[in-house]
Formats: C-alpha cells, structure tokens, sequence
C-alpha cells in the first residue's frame, strides 16, 4: 500500500492521520479509515478479551527433531499435561476426560504409527500430577525407535470448578494439597521453566522442542519485547 499512499501525497504516519477517514475507507477500507481514527485518538478497535474455553483444550507441536524414545515422549506428554492443567487453573476449569496420541511424519510411509489413548478419569480435575499420571497410559504403545514428529494432549468433558462435590471416594491427596496452585504461584515469580514435574521441570529446554531462533518479535503479548523508540 506504500505505493498507493505515495500517490496520494501520503508520506508519513503524521500525514496518514491527518487525511480524511471518508476518503480513506474508499479508497481502503472501513478497517483503514478506523486506523486513522484511532491515530486521532478515537477508540474504534476494542482490546480483545481472552477466549474462554468451553468444550475442549489442545495442547499439540511438532517437533523439531523426531522423538524416538518412551522417555524422552514421557516428558513430552508431561510437560503437555502440565501445561492443560495450569490452563485449566486459570480459566478455572477441571477436566473428565483426558486424550493423548503421538504420530509420525505424513511423509514417513515406511514407519507410519499414530497411537492414541483415551482415559477417563474417576472425578474432573485440573491438577496436574493426575493429568500427567494419565497421559502416561500411551507409553506401552510408543515404539522404541520410531521416529514420532508430533504428539498432542486433549482435554475435554469440561467442568465449571467446584460445581460438582467430590466424594471422598474418588478425592484424591494431592489435589487437597493443591500442588497445581503452588506450581503456578511460583512460576508467577519467577518463569516459566522455573519448577515441574518429574522430567517437565528441567531448567535447559529439550532438544525436541520447536526452534524459535528466527521468530519475529512478540510486540502485542510479551510487554519485555515491546520495541522502545528514544525521540532526540
């Protein structure tokens, strides 16, 4: 569009702001014209609220290089599985149901595997020792030495927390200490990577992650990579 608002005698952002919003929607858009709106300090583009969730949470990747091991696809699912739980939490959400698969590459004809488990837990819950307990059912089927690209985490049957009694029963000790809550209250202080369970709280990140080295910056999440301009 550089070369449109060139034409148009339209050079700077000053410019831009300065320009008819009525001209602009028709000649761009009604999106342009709100653009130069908001530029005069007229809200027109409310923040977007963060989406609830409902019915079902995803936590899937590929890899960057293939997981061939029941280990290291252990902690995998364990670091997938505390990931839900901590956003489960936050939407103050607890799962019945939990789905973990693993698979190989579209393009790996030879060795194609794709297991998967479904499991259904005694109560809902969001704590994270039971989801990472759970998801750990899919081990037995991970084939040592198959070269596996991507494996994933699903949660559904979703819950409202404490809208339905757990009966003593079905209680399990490690929710009454509220692991899941401690974990986050000092991920909060200090990072991310800070503490976890069992091989999901390693500090270095694992080779099987996917590579960020060329990601652009996060300018509308992360407010530490906000660009910062100096005016002289």
């Amino acid at each position: 569009m550089a070369k449109r608002f060139n034409a148009m005698g339209i050079e700077t952002i000053q410019q831009f702001r300065d320009a008819d919003p009525v001209m602009i929607r028709d000649r761009f858009s009604i999106v342009m014209m709100r653009l130069v709106l908001e530029l005069r300090g007229v809200p027109c583009l409310p923040f977007e609220e963060a989406t609830e969730i409902k019915d079902q949470l995803i936590f899937s990747r590929s890899f960057s290089e293939p997981v061939t091991t029941r280990a290291t696809m252990e902690q995998v699912l364990g670091i997938y599985a505390q990931r839900a739980s901590a956003r489960l939490q936050k939407h103050h959400r607890q799962a019945k149901v939990v789905t973990v698969w693993a698979m190989t590459s579209h393009f790996n004809a030879d060795g194609a595997h794709g297991p998967s488990v479904t499991i259904k837990l005694p109560s809902a819950t969001a704590d994270p020792v039971i989801l990472t307990r759970a998801v750990k059912s899919i081990l037995p089927k991970i084939h040592e030495g198959v070269r596996y690209a991507r494996a994933g985490v699903v949660v559904t049957d979703l819950r409202k927390t404490g809208l339905e009694p757990t009966f003593d029963l079905f209680a399990d000790a490690h929710e009454d200490r509220g692991i899941g809550p401690l974990i986050e209250s000092i991920r909060a202080k200090l990072d991310q990577p800070a503490i976890g369970l069992g091989a999901a709280g390693l500090k270095t990140g694992p080779a099987w992650e996917m590579r960020r080295e060329m990601r652009s910056p996060r300018y509308t999440t992360h407010w530490d990579e906000l660009p910062v301009v100096h005016a002289v």
